[in-house]
């Protein structure tokens, strides 16, 4: 045993597993992998990963608990958890770790003799990994198998280099308690990525220094050798992606038809042909030699455009057996100082995508919406839940972290305030919201591609309805929001308990979609009704008559969706099928109908319900923009000097600030509009003290 000198981050490790388990209902095995896999997912060092707890023990042991299957990048992911019951922080050596690793490498293997299939139960986790790993031998080029550890390794390295697995490449990523840790607590939302170039280059890459000596960023041209990019993609991932760019290669991920042609064909001109790639940092270590300067290393690396020349090179290479020693890849380096991370590298990134195909929904991560759902949930304090004294608030975290960081940041009799206000259990993700939402609208089959695609879509439709009509987001949507989440949860924790669900344990996640979807589809298409959200916000919590459809729901939706066709064999790749749904929507289930409709309101009333709260929402916009501008009245000479000095005051907007000054708040709409757009380049060139930034918001 060591000493714990990570002290209450363990603890809260702790509470939080425990709280994950209680809600769920799952095992504490299963809740840590999904904290784990989850966190590791969002970070890019893995897919999103489906828990098949498969584990023999004895002599020829094996084990694993997760995987996912890229037959486009032709990757294999497999993950093995390794939680540790101890309540005092443990090391995990080099030895228990390759017993580890040992024990998922045997699996793999075993998969490959036709007799360990016949040996296994065709109802078990086990049989199901091992029949996909098999199925989709023939297209494996790359192994990933990453190890969850709530110990901490006692390595220095975290990622060991490239081993073979079934003849095949595969690393090695090992999650250990401390890297959780840190990953959790991330103020950028990733953590630290090292990477010595000296040693994997075989010595440092020379560079050219594309800067002033001044300025808040150095900037770096550099050659770099396509098979040290491809081992930088093979070693880490998408974790060198750039947000944006993990989301368009998630969606994008066939090999590049053109680079694939080129290098094949001509490889010598690929560094003509091929834009390369931009990308930042926020440290590098330099050397100077005889022929100038070159870089040792780089700290944080993240590819903000050519992530799919990137990822083309390691599959030209690993799938197709090409040759990366004579071809070369320009790279604009940008090294940012850590506190301008956040303001300067989203600008990167976005104006260096200008002319390739990501969309502005790829940045949806800092879109308005997210940050109106925050305020919301801070302005709005639900009613206090069944046996509860006091009300329990719920927290939007917008950005990745924000939770942990709010709790670390407070400590005694503020903390504990803070938690009780704020418990764990009322804390949604971004993510987490689009599972919810995406099921309401029946959309299960795209709920099942898992959290990080099932983003994108969710995005899409997000950024459409926002541009549409952005006030259709106040109160009654948080709520109505609110009661989805709380519906899912339900479901999510009632499965997890059911006795029915306890024989396999597999395939919840699919099931808790699928059945909330089926109870919307049937109310909708049957009845022409909506269940009521405004009565699962006020009770904060499910009503006894829905909860008692959905415990007759879930088990035949779960039976019917294990009851795959022929040609999809694997349950995880049938429930991403609309056809899938189609199914599922056609079963029979009979239903206390009489009871369930009690919770429901009409479709027309929901709408008529959503029309009010937008015509309220505009009415206490006005009344709030006019008291904002009454306010600004006093400041209107300095407000004037202030554009002036600037160069961004347009005599649209003079004239605004006149008219305000004249005739205090009877403004026409254009001159509110300039006055909007007058604010808004005040704000952004420094100037936010000089207005208030609910002007930003309120202003048409």
């Amino acid at each position: 045993m060591i000493q714990d000198d990570i002290g209450d981050p363990f603890d809260q490790f702790w509470n939080d597993l425990l709280l994950e388990a209680d809600a769920t209902g799952d095992s504490q095995n299963e809740a840590f992998f999904r904290l784990y896999s989850g966190l590791a997912a969002e970070n890019g060092d893995c897919l999103d990963l489906t828990y098949m707890p498969a584990r023999r023990e004895g002599r020829g042991g094996f084990q694993i608990d997760g995987y996912a299957i890229d037959t486009d990048r032709g990757e294999l992911q497999i993950a093995i958890c390794d939680l540790q019951a101890d309540r005092s922080l443990q090391t995990l050596n080099a030895a228990d770790l390759q017993s580890l690793i040992g024990r998922a490498v045997r699996f793999c293997e075993l998969t490959a003799d036709p007799r360990f299939l016949v040996e296994l139960d065709e109802a078990s986790p086990a049989w199901e990994v091992a029949y996909h790993i098999r199925e989709a031998r023939p297209q494996i080029r790359r192994i990933r198998c990453l190890v969850f550890t709530n110990a901490r390794l006692s390595m220095r390295r975290k990622v060991i280099e490239a081993t073979e697995i079934l003849g095949v490449e595969a690393a090695i990523n090992v999650m250990d308690f401390s890297r959780y840790s840190d990953m959790l607590l991330a103020q950028a939302g990733f953590d630290p990525i090292e990477i010595d170039i000296e040693e994997l280059n075989k010595g440092p890459l020379p560079c050219l220094q594309a800067h002033l000596p001044e300025g808040d960023y150095r900037s770096f041209l550099v050659v770099m050798p396509a098979e040290l990019l491809a081992n930088l993609y093979g070693l880490y991932n998408t974790r060198l992606m750039e947000q944006n760019v993990r989301t368009f290669l998630q969606v994008k991920t066939k090999v590049n038809k053109g680079i694939n042609q080129t290098i094949r064909e001509a490889p010598e001109m690929f560094f003509a042909y091929n834009n390369g790639i931009t990308a930042t940092a926020t440290d590098i270590g330099l050397t100077e030699g005889a022929e100038g300067t070159s870089i040792r290393t780089i700290s944080n690396l993240q590819i903000v455009n050519g992530g799919q020349t990137t990822a083309s090179l390691l599959q030209a290479r690993d799938k197709n057996g090409a040759d990366l020693s004579g071809i070369f890849v320009q790279m604009k380096l940008s090294v940012v100082r850590p506190e301008l991370v956040e303001t300067i590298v989203p600008n990167i990134s976005r104006f260096a995508n200008t002319q390739n195909r990501i969309s502005e929904t790829d940045f949806f991560s800092g879109h308005p919406f997210h940050v109106e759902l925050e305020k919301l949930s801070k302005q709005i304090s639900p009613p206090a839940a069944p046996g509860e004294l006091v009300a329990r608030s719920w927290f939007y975290e917008r950005a990745r972290g924000q939770y942990a960081n709010a709790v670390a940041a407070l400590a005694g009799a503020a903390r504990r305030k803070f938690e009780a206000e704020y418990p764990r259990k009322q804390l949604i993700k971004k993510t987490d919201l689009a599972k919810y939402m995406l099921s309401y609208a029946c959309k299960p089959h795209i709920v099942s591609l898992g959290e990080q695609k099932c983003f994108k879509p969710f995005a899409d439709e997000i950024k459409d309805l926002w541009e549409k009509n952005k006030d259709q987001f106040n109160e009654t949507y948080f709520k109505h929001a609110i009661g989805q989440t709380i519906l899912f949860r339900y479901v999510d924790e009632m499965i997890g308990r059911s006795e029915w669900y306890r024989v396999h344990r597999v395939d919840k996640a699919a099931t808790v979609t699928y059945s909330i979807a089926w109870l919307l589809n049937h109310l909708r298409q049957n009845h022409g009704q909506e269940l009521d959200l405004g009565r699962l916000w006020s009770e904060q919590g499910v009503p006894r008559q829905v909860q008692q459809a959905l415990q007759v729901i879930a088990p035949r939706v779960i039976d019917r969706i294990r009851s795959t066709p022929y040609e999809k064999k694997r349950v995880s790749d049938y429930v991403r099928d609309p056809r899938c749904w189609l199914d599922v929507a056609s079963l029979e289930v009979e239903l206390d109908e009489t009871s369930l409709l009690s919770c429901c309101v009409s479709i027309e009333e929901a709408r008529n319900l959503e029309r009010d709260a937008v015509r309220k929402l505009k009415v206490d916009t006005e009344i709030e923009f006019e008291t904002v501008l009454f306010q600004l009245i006093p400041r209107v000479p300095r407000i004037r000097a202030f554009a002036k000095s600037k160069r961004i005051l347009s005599p649209l907007a003079d004239k605004a600030l006149r008219q305000l000054e004249t005739r205090a708040v009877s403004l026409s709409k254009s001159d509110r509009n300039a006055l909007k757009n007058l604010f808004e380049r005040i704000d952004a060139v420094g100037g936010g003290e000089l207005i208030s930034l609910g002007a930003l918001s309120a202003a048409e």
